[in-house]
């Protein structure tokens, strides 16, 4: 067993004194006492010894040539590095307003000239002791507000990680509600379609079987979008899906899903118009910005009703680039708008020709726009329609130079 004891340091004194005798008288009486003294004969040279090296306890005398007691006393209370030093006059002053004056600067001593050894001593002893309470209960001070802000700290990191796991939990939830209800849907639809259509073949005309292969085709690229989102939305969630950024032409990746759209817009007599100039470039990962555009193309299209418009625009904004999917749609109200990008909300609204919908494609446009550094929104009104919009990187000068 290693046995380890701390060593105590002695305490340190300054004496501040002009007359040399004094100085020698009280050395002497404190070494004797184990302490270490150090000795300046004026208040210049006090300060200076105070600050490069600060005592534990002054003995400073009033009258001295130059800067006085007082002086000393108020210079060093003035001071962050010795302000807390306890200072002890020493003096043949000995009237009242002597020793008024001597607490008044800051002192929380007086001893009257001549003095006696044992008081002398007494009271060093007395301060000194009150001094060292004084830095012990600093210390603990400090160590209590240490652990306050440990634990502070610690709370908030709980608090994090509660976040942290609601969000997963709701991402479970919704991923599980996804999978039992509005996944099983549109195969409710496909399954009953192709049953009476087998059961039943010849009772059904050459239109009627058209009518419900298109139903057919439409389920089935409900199902095959959703599909989409659910394994770009679960790679996200694993980390698996990284962001590439490049440059590349955002006015063909609009054009691309305009076409691509176009066909269900049609069916609804829809015009879909792509505003967004040729010359318009992006800097972002364009697989991901695709499946943004997309998706919110599949929305506008399924909450407008017949005859009514979309249109994809984009504006400059700042360095970033703003691209709108504006439509005369049915709406939203306030309430509706604060449930879109949060998924442990289940906001799931039919579109206007019964179209199904999860409701985790915007939150899924949300989570890769905020991959490629920009950020998304929605201005809508009742029964006039909706606006989304959101901004990505235009091309950097060091892309665009090379």
């Amino acid at each position: 067993m290693n046995n380890t004891s701390v060593e105590i340091q002695p305490a340190t004194i300054l004496i501040v004194d002009d007359m040399p005798e004094n100085l020698q008288l009280l050395r002497e009486l404190l070494t004797a006492q184990g302490y270490v003294v150090r000795a300046a004969p004026n208040g210049e040279r006090a300060l200076t010894f105070a600050q490069a090296t600060p005592p534990d306890l002054i003995l400073l005398d009033i009258k001295m040539p130059g800067m006085d007691g007082y002086q000393v006393c108020e210079r060093l209370k003035a001071e962050a590095r010795t302000r807390d030093i306890p200072v002890l006059f020493l003096s043949a002053l000995d009237a009242v307003h002597d020793k008024i004056n001597a607490f008044t600067v800051g002192g929380v001593d007086y001893i009257a000239k001549p003095f006696q050894a044992k008081e002398v001593l007494a009271r060093v002893n007395t301060h000194l002791t009150l001094r060292n309470l004084q830095k012990n209960l600093e210390q603990k001070n400090v160590q209590l507000q240490q652990e306050i802000d440990r634990r502070t700290q610690a709370e908030e990191e709980l608090r994090t990680l509660n976040q942290q796991l609601h969000e997963a939990n709701a991402s479970k939830d919704k991923f599980f509600s996804i999978i039992a209800h509005d996944l099983r849907s549109p195969f409710t639809g496909l399954i009953g379609i192709t049953e009476a259509i087998i059961e039943n073949p010849d009772r059904y005309t050459k239109d009627q079987i058209h009518t419900r292969i298109t139903r057919l085709h439409t389920s089935s690229e409900d199902v095959y979008a959703l599909l989409t989102n659910l394994l770009t939305w679960s790679r996200l969630q694993q980390g698996l899906m990284d962001c590439v950024p490049e440059e590349f032409s955002l006015a063909l990746l609009v054009e691309r899903n305009v076409r691509l759209l176009a066909a269900n817009a049609d069916q609804k007599q829809i015009p879909l118009r792509n505003l967004v100039p040729k010359e318009t470039m992006a800097y972002a990962d364009p697989k991901m910005v695709e499946a943004v555009i997309r998706n919110l193309l599949s929305n506008a299209v399924k909450f407008t009703p017949a005859g009514g418009s979309i249109d994809v625009s984009v504006h400059s904004q700042a360095d970033m680039i703003a691209l709108a999917v504006a439509d005369t749609g049915i709406g939203m109200n306030q309430a509706q708008i604060e449930k879109l990008f949060r998924i442990e909300v289940k906001e799931s609204r039919k579109g206007t020709a019964g179209e199904e919908g999860t409701g985790l494609g915007l939150i899924l446009c949300k989570e890769l726009v905020e991959k490629n550094g920009g950020k998304i929104w929605v201005e809508s009104e009742v029964g006039k329609g909706t606006t989304f919009t959101f901004t990505l990187p235009q091309v950097p000068l060091t892309v665009a130079q090379t």
